[in-house]
């Protein structure tokens, strides 16, 4: 099968372009699904993937354009019916016609030309910024889109720089608890621990390659080719695969150094990549408060420095009643100690990812 990517790009061309010839507008594949960030497969196609885009007109245009588009869309595109559900249930079409003001609203809970505060870029979810910023547009003549995903394509540096400290703090938090589950006889304990930090891993090098991090299920789909290059996601299969703690400290360990390399290499910093005790117990360790510490001296901004190392919303929180409900990150300003900022606010998300 072809991707929904080019399956949208194709039904815009063919169907909506010639529709819309008269009006202003702009257009793309956007917001919540695998075929946004190109991970969709055949299973993608049993519910909510088919013919369907973004429109974006101005707010005189939004009625009659809804209209228009309503009475004059085919039933099907290239075998594809627009009125796509799930289980063979048949739904309206995918066509969202709405105003840019609108949809980012929606989609972030803010509008980003009015400037981003440093609240602002941490609670707005990974996944939200990727929805925007990863799918195709496909006419955009104003330019006023591709203006917003500019703005952005990726946090400020010295917001990147807090978010790693935060994300190698993390990893500091819970690397001894893998030796230490094993030791109270909790080996399963000590297993749910090392998949915790393998996870939290994934996130750290997506950070560090400036990329965005997907929801859960398409975690490892985006981390995968970033983490070939050096053997780091053998060390953290290993890490997940192995059946004893020693195995799992090995894996551990390694893929720890793989990650300090990085760092030394992104930095210039010569931080110790290799294993050490945790104070005189017998866990193996990186020590990744280290790396935490060189992340935070490349932090100018007095209002990061001051917050305490908790990261964005989706580094402390990953419920996806949280993160699919853009009101309600912003509600969760009073965590770094900052009122809750105005934001837009909108119904609950019914947009499932596919």
């Amino acid at each position: 099968m072809g991707s929904g990517a080019e399956l949208c790009r194709g039904f815009h061309d063919d169907v909506l372009a010639p529709l819309l010839a008269a009006t202003p507008y702009a257009a793309g594949l956007l917001g919540a699904g695998s075929d946004v960030l190109r991970h969709d497969d055949e299973r993608s196609t049993d519910h909510d993937w088919g013919p369907r885009a973004t429109v974006f007109v101005a707010a005189d245009d939004l009625q009659g354009t809804r209209a228009d588009l309503d009475a004059r869309l085919p039933a099907t595109y290239d075998g594809h019916p627009l009125s796509m559900g799930r289980d063979g249930r048949l739904d309206r079409h995918h066509v969202e016609v709405t105003t840019l003001d609108d949809w980012l609203v929606a989609q972030l809970g803010l509008d980003p030309r009015r400037g981003m505060s440093v609240q602002d870029w941490l609670l707005v979810p990974q996944q939200r910024l990727l929805g925007t910023t990863a799918g195709p547009v496909f006419h955009d003549p104003s330019g006023e889109l591709a203006g917003v995903r500019q703005l952005l394509a990726w946090y400020p540096d010295d917001m990147w720089w807090w978010l790693q400290a935060c994300q190698w703090r993390r990893l500091a938090q819970e690397e001894p608890w893998v030796q230490r589950t094993h030791e109270i006889g909790d080996d399963l304990g000590s297993s749910v621990v090392a998949a915790r930090l393998v996870r939290e891993a994934k996130r750290l090098v997506l950070l560090q390659e400036r990329t965005y991090a997907p929801y859960g299920k398409w975690l490892g789909t985006a981390f995968a080719p970033l983490g070939r290059r050096d053997g780091l996601e053998t060390h953290l299969h290993g890490a997940v695969a192995a059946p004893h703690l020693l195995g799992r400290e090995a894996a551990l360990t390694a893929a720890y150094a793989c990650l300090a390399v990085r760092h030394n290499e992104m930095t210039g910093d010569a931080l110790d990549p290799s294993a050490r005790r945790f104070h005189d117990r017998p866990a193996t360790v990186l020590g990744a408060d280290r790396f935490a510490d060189g992340c935070l001296r490349r932090v100018d901004d007095p209002e990061l420095r001051a917050l305490p190392l908790i990261g964005s919303v989706d580094q402390f929180c990953d419920s996806t009643e949280i993160l699919d409900d853009p009101a309600a990150c912003r509600r969760l300003a009073s965590v770094y100690g900052i009122p809750s900022p105005a934001g837009g606010r909108r119904p609950p998300s019914t947009g499932a990812e596919l």
